[in-house]
């Protein structure tokens, strides 16, 4: 039998690479990082690759430190797809960091990611931002705050936080409701010391402002919206996302919205169809070098 042949691949294509642990902030000496997902050609110095629209992707945590690999097998697909993909950790409530610093983290994050847009082969101009959980309530936070100043730290302070286009999955959209049966969260009652402080009179105004339901305001322009959420989660409600749906809507703002059925809180709401209506949704900005 003779030997068989195959062709190289000289540009690398379909190939991924994965940058891991890439320090974008350091607060009080404390490193907050981020994953990158990018073409395995930005390796080599003699390749060149054209600016490809980014998603930051926040992964769920309970406002704890989120873990950065959870989704990274699935989101390889958005990098053949013509993406770079950064997912982003902020520090940890439960380590005396209260709101806003998730949401801070989040916003430098992006600024970080635009500052160092050319290394990265990023177009600064493109960018969206997917969460899921609790980051999916950073996500909608980050899509209705863009550059406002109470969230903007000195880090990267020359670029701009907004972004184009948010994703959320079964996020709490109000923060008040998802903390009124506390059972629902794990280690809720120190949670909720950690993200609100000690003076519990406090609590229904900061939760109030950590809940993208209430920060919709008249007369802003805002990104479109992609809303997913399972109709039988046990963690958040379902009716969280229609009321979000319905706020936007009512202020309108581009939004489209989907109910998965019989679906719980992360488990089983994922599938190929999930990670396809994102792809669809983003799809109006072009993706440059998109793989067949």
């Amino acid at each position: 039998m003779p030997i068989h042949e195959l062709k190289n691949n000289p540009t690398m294509k379909g190939q991924v690479r994965l940058i891991e642990n890439v320090v974008y902030s350091a607060v009080d000496g404390e490193a907050v990082k981020m994953d990158i997902l990018a073409p395995w050609s930005q390796r080599y110095d003699y390749l060149t690759s054209e600016s490809r629209p980014l998603i930051v992707f926040v992964q769920g945590s309970s406002w704890r430190l989120p873990t950065m690999g959870e989704e990274i097998p699935q989101l390889v697909q958005f990098v053949k797809a013509g993406y770079i993909v950064a997912t982003v950790q902020h520090r940890n409530s439960l380590d005396g960091h209260a709101f806003p610093a998730f949401l801070e983290d989040v916003k430098t994050a992006i600024r970080y990611l635009r500052t160092n847009a050319a290394q990265y082969s990023i177009d600064p101009k493109r960018v969206a931002i997917w969460g899921t959980s609790s980051g999916a309530n950073a996500a909608l936070l980050v899509g209705l705050t863009g550059d406002d100043p109470r969230y903007k730290t000195d880090q990267y302070a020359d670029q701009s936080d907004a972004v184009n286009t948010v994703v959320s999955c079964f996020a709490p959209t109000d923060v008040v409701d998802t903390f009124k049966n506390a059972d629902r969260v794990p280690g809720s009652d120190i949670l909720q010391y950690s993200l609100f402080g000690r003076d519990k009179s406090k609590w229904d105004q900061i939760k109030r402002q950590m809940s993208p339901l209430y920060q919709v305001k008249a007369g802003q322009q805002y990104p479109p919206f992609l809303l997913m959420h399972g109709d039988a989660d046990q963690v958040v409600p379902y009716h969280q996302m229609e009321e979000m749906y319905d706020v936007l809507q009512q202020h309108d703002v581009t939004v489209e919205a989907y109910r998965v059925k019989g679906a719980n809180h992360e488990r089983d709401f994922w599938s190929q169809r999930i990670y396809d209506l994102v792809k669809e949704f983003l799809a109006p900005v072009e993706h440059p070098e998109q793989e067949e």
